[in-house]
C-alpha cells in the first residue's frame, strides 16, 4: 500500500505511522535502538532524542520528528510517541496472542513467541483469547504457559472454557486431569470454582460412575459450593444405573449443605425414595414440596400411592390418592374455565372433599365458596369432610361456621361429624358449646352416651378435674349416663388433687353400682387420704379391723396388697403394712426367738410379696439385735417350703448371703451371718435401698481383690513398684 492510497484527511504523523508498519521504510541519522524501559542496544541513555523521517516510496519525506520507541518484551505496557506513552490496547494484545496461537499452535516455538509478546500480558488478555481459540490443544497450551507466568491468578472462566473445550472433543481424561489441576488452585487461593459443577455434569452425562463420584467427593472436601441442578445430573446418575443408595448418599449431603432443592430434586428422589422403603423421608419431601408450591407429577403420586399401599398404610395411601384425584380435578377445572366452561356440580364435589381429606383445606373452602356462588347446594357428604378436617386442625371458628351452615341448609350431621366437633370442643374446654352440640345432637335421633363419655375422658386426661366435674353434672342433669371405668378415673383424679369431698360422691356411685373394688383402688386411697406418715396411717387403718371376726380375710388382704405393692416397686409401704400387720400379730407364728439356740422366720403361709418383705424386714431385726445386744444365736433359719425356697434363695444370693438351700429351709450358723451382716452393701439391701448391679458388681470385685477395696486401701501403705533386690 503506497502513499497515496492513504486517505487525504489523515495527517502527516498517522500516515507516516500506517507507512511505517506496512513498508518499514525508515531513515534515521546515526541511528540506536533505544528501549522505553531505558536499555540501549551498544550504549546511550534511554531518552531517545534523535529526529525520525518517514519516507514514501519513492523516498520523499513524509514526516520528520521524534519517533516510536521500541518496547522490551515482557516489561513495557505501552509505547511512546513523541514524549507520550500510550498504553496498549486489550483488544489489539488479545489479537496478537489469537495470532500467535493460532499459527503456532503449541510447543516450545509457540512459548517462545509468546515469550516475545511486546507487551505484558495479563489474565483479562488470556481469557478473552481463550473465548476466541476453539482448539482444546491451543487453548491448552496458552493456559499452560499463563500458568507459569509471575501475573497468573487462578480464574474460574478461565477453566469453565477449557472444560468445555475438552468436553467438546471428549478427552475426559484430560478433563480429569484438569480437574486435579484445579483442585490444587483451588487451594492456594480463596477463589470459588464455578467450573467444579462444570465437571460434574460432564463426567455424570457421560456416565463415569468412578470417576465422577471421586471427583463429586474431592469438591466436598475443598468446600466450594455445588448447585442444585449438579446433584440432580448426579443422582439422576446413579438412579440410572441401579445404585439408588449411593443417589441417596448425594441427596444426604445436599441436604447437610443446604442446598436448595427444585422441582427436579423432587421429582427424582420422592420416587426413589418411596420405591426403596423410605417412606417416612419420601412423605416429608413430598409435604415439603407442597409448601412449596411445586406442583407434584402423575409420577409422584402414583409412586406414594403404590408404596404405601403395599407398606400397609392403607390410609395414608387413600389420603395421597384422593388428593392426586383432586390435583388432577382442580387443573381439569382449570382448563375448563379457561375454555369458557362451567363445571358441574359433580366436579365441584369430587375437588373439594378430595383436598379436604388430603389436607389442603384453604383450596377446599376456596372452590366450596366458588361452588356456593355458582347456586350449587353441597351435600352432607361435603360439609362433613370439610368440618371433620377443620375439627381435626384445631380450627374452631371454621368448624362451627361449617356447622351453622350445614344445620341452616336443612341438612342433618353424621355421627362422624358430630364426634369430631365435639372432640374439638373438648380439646378447647369450651364446656358450654360442647353441651349445646350435644344436646341438639341427642335431639336428632342419636345415643348420646358414649360421646359424652368421651368429652369427659378428655377432660380427666388433660388434667381438668374442675371441667370433669362441671362436665359430670351436666350428664347427671340431661340424664346422660357414663361407665365404671370413667367415674374410677375421675375420682382417683379427684384423689391425687386432693378434692375429697368431690371424690366421695364419685367412689359412692362407683361402689353403689355394683363395681369391682380391687386391691387398685385400695392402695388409691390408701396413697391419697392420708394427712400423716405412712406407718401411722398404716396402724390406724388396722386399728379398725376386727380380728376375730375377719381375721382371715385380713391375712388375705395383706397377702395380696404386699404381693401388689412389692410388684408396683412400693417396698417402703410394703415394709410398713408389714411391720403393723406383725405387731398386731396377725402372723403370731411367723418369728421365733430361741434363746441363744435358733432364730428362724417362718413364710410358708405368705404370698411371694409378703414373703420377701417379711424376709428382708426380719433380717434387719436380727441384724439390729445382734450387733446391739451382742447376742448371736447358734443359727438362723427361714421356713421357706418347696414353694418359696427358690424365690427368696434367688433374693438372698444377689448379694451373697451364707445361707444354704435345702428343701424347705435356707439356713446359717449365727457368726457367718454376723460376718455378712456387717458388710457395707447387706446393710444397704436391709435398709430397704435395693442394691444397684454396680454396687453388686463393686462388691465382689472388692472380695475378689481384696486390696481394691476403699477401706483396706486407706488403711495399707502403698507398695513399692521397684523392689529393693532390683535396685
Amino acid at each position: 500500500m503506497g502513499p497515496n492510497s492513504i486517505s487525504p484527511n489523515v495527517s502527516p504523523h498517522q500516515k507516516a505511522l500506517i507507512w511505517v508498519s506496512n513498508v518499514g521504510h525508515v531513515r534515521a541519522n546515526n541511528f540506536v535502538r533505544n528501549y522505553c524501559a531505558g536499555k540501549n542496544g551498544e550504549a546511550g541513555s534511554g531518552e531517545w532524542t534523535e529526529d525520525i523521517e518517514y519516507l514514501d516510496e519513492s523516498g520523499s519525506v513524509i514526516y520528520s520528528g521524534k519517533g516510536i520507541r521500541s518496547v522490551e518484551p515482557g516489561v513495557d505496557d505501552h509505547v511512546m510517541i513523541g514524549g507520550l506513552k500510550k498504553p496498549i490496547l486489550n483488544a489489539s494484545a488479545v489479537a496478537k496472542i489469537v495470532e500467535v496461537v493460532k499459527r503456532w499452535k503449541w510447543g516450545p516455538e509457540l512459548e517462545t513467541q509468546l515469550d516475545k509478546l511486546q507487551f505484558v500480558p495479563n489474565m483479562t488478555h488470556v481469557v478473552q483469547a481463550l473465548k476466541i481459540i476453539n482448539e482444546s490443544d491451543a487453548l491448552l497450551s496458552l493456559f499452560k504457559w499463563a500458568k507459569r507466568q509471575t501475573w497468573y491468578v487462578p480464574n474460574d472462566e478461565c477453566y469453565v472454557m477449557l472444560f468445555d473445550g475438552l468436553n467438546q472433543s471428549r478427552d475426559f481424561d484430560g478433563i480429569q486431569s484438569l480437574f486435579d489441576e484445579m483442585v490444587c488452585d483451588s487451594i492456594k487461593s480463596t477463589t470459588q470454582f464455578s467450573a467444579y459443577n462444570r465437571v460434574l455434569k460432564y463426567l455424570a452425562k457421560a456416565e463415569k460412575l468412578e470417576v465422577s463420584f471421586c471427583c463429586f467427593k474431592k469438591v466436598q472436601d475443598s468446600g466450594c459450593k455445588i448447585d442444585t441442578e449438579t446433584y440432580n445430573i448426579l443422582m439422576m446418575l446413579f438412579l440410572n444405573k441401579g445404585l439408588p443408595y449411593k443417589a441417596f448418599e448425594i441427596y444426604e449431603s445436599m441436604e447437610a449443605a443446604h442446598c436448595s432443592l427444585d422441582g427436579s430434586t423432587y421429582e427424582l428422589m420422592i420416587p426413589s425414595l418411596a420405591k426403596s422403603g423410605r417412606l417416612d423421608a419420601a412423605t416429608k419431601l413430598f409435604q415439603e414440596m407442597k409448601e412449596r408450591n411445586f406442583r407434584p407429577s402423575l409420577g409422584v403420586f402414583s409412586s406414594l400411592v403404590d408404596s404405601m399401599g403395599k407398606a400397609g398404610r392403607l390410609e395414608t395411601s387413600m389420603k395421597i390418592y384422593m388428593e392426586m384425584q383432586g390435583f388432577r380435578a382442580q387443573a381439569i377445572c382449570y382448563h375448563m374455565k379457561i375454555a369458557g366452561f362451567r363445571p358441574n356440580f359433580g366436579l365441584y364435589t369430587l375437588i373439594i372433599e378430595s383436598h379436604a381429606k388430603s389436607g389442603k383445606l384453604d383450596i377446599a373452602m376456596s372452590i366450596f365458596r366458588d361452588m356456593e356462588k355458582a347456586g350449587f347446594l353441597p351435600t352432607p357428604s361435603t360439609y362433613s369432610s370439610l368440618l371433620e378436617m377443620h375439627a381435626a386442625s384445631g380450627q374452631v371458628d371454621a368448624a362451627m361456621k361449617l356447622y351453622n351452615s350445614m344445620t341452616n341448609a336443612g341438612l342433618r350431621p353424621g355421627l362422624s361429624t358430630y364426634t369430631a366437633l365435639l372432640t374439638l370442643l373438648a380439646h378447647k374446654k369450651l364446656v358450654d358449646v360442647a353441651a349445646k352440640i350435644l344436646l341438639e345432637m341427642k335431639a336428632m335421633g342419636f345415643s348420646v352416651d358414649v360421646s359424652a363419655s368421651d368429652v369427659l375422658m378428655v377432660y380427666i386426661k388433660d388434667g381438668s378435674v374442675d371441667l370433669s366435674l362441671r362436665w359430670l353434672r351436666f350428664m347427671s342433669s340431661s340424664g346422660i349416663r357414663t361407665n365404671n371405668f370413667i367415674i374410677r378415673q375421675l375420682f382417683e383424679s379427684c384423689m391425687k388433687n386432693g378434692l375429697y369431698e368431690s371424690a366421695k360422691p364419685l367412689l359412692e356411685t362407683y361402689v353403689n353400682s355394683a363395681a369391682k373394688v380391687d386391691l387398685i383402688l385400695y392402695t388409691s386411697i390408701l396413697a391419697y387420704l392420708r394427712k400423716q406418715p405412712v406407718l401411722s396411717f398404716v396402724r390406724e387403718f388396722f386399728q379398725g379391723i376386727d380380728y376375730e371376726l375377719e381375721e382371715g380375710a385380713a391375712k388375705y388382704f395383706v397377702n395380696v396388697l404386699l404381693n401388689y405393692l412389692v410388684l408396683m416397686g412400693q417396698i417402703n409401704r410394703a415394709r410398713c403394712v408389714w411391720k403393723v400387720a406383725y405387731e398386731n400379730k396377725l402372723f403370731p407364728k411367723a418369728i421365733v426367738f430361741d434363746q441363744h439356740i435358733a432364730w428362724s422366720l417362718d413364710v410358708r403361709n405368705l404370698s411371694v410379696g409378703a414373703a420377701l418383705v417379711a424376709v428382708v424386714h426380719t433380717l434387719h431385726r436380727f441384724r439390729k439385735r445382734m450387733l446391739y445386744y451382742g447376742v448371736i444365736p447358734r443359727r438362723i433359719k427361714l421356713v421357706t417350703g418347696p414353694t418359696l425356697r427358690i424365690v427368696v434363695a434367688q433374693m438372698l444370693s444377689s448379694v451373697e448371703s451364707p445361707f444354704e438351700v435345702s428343701k424347705v429351709v435356707l439356713r446359717a450358723p449365727g457368726d457367718s451371718v454376723m460376718e455378712w451382716f456387717k458388710k457395707p452393701i447387706v446393710q444397704q439391701f436391709l435398709l430397704n435401698e435395693i442394691p444397684s448391679r454396680a454396687d453388686i458388681l463393686m462388691h465382689r470385685l472388692n472380695i475378689l481383690f481384696p486390696t481394691s477395696a476403699p477401706e483396706i486401701r486407706s488403711l495399707s501403705p502403698p507398695k513399692q513398684l521397684i523392689s529393693a533386690k532390683a535396685v
